[in-house]
């Protein structure tokens, strides 16, 4: 059975690959420098392997 929680939260790109979004970017970021918030906008890529994913979706 598929989890929604799983499923909105990740991205599966055209090559097959999964993406997430990174944390930490709706608050506390008065402090932090203009290079660390061009960083956490990147997505990331969660390792899984591809039973695992198969799971969850």
């Amino acid at each position: 059975m598929a989890q929604k929680s799983f499923t909105t939260r990740i991205k599966i790109t055209k090559t097959g690959k999964v993406r997430r979004r990174a944390m930490a970017q709706d608050h506390f970021r008065a402090k932090k420098s203009s290079r660390q918030l061009k960083r956490i906008k990147q997505q990331r890529s969660i390792a899984l392997k591809k039973k695992t994913i198969v799971r969850y979706l």
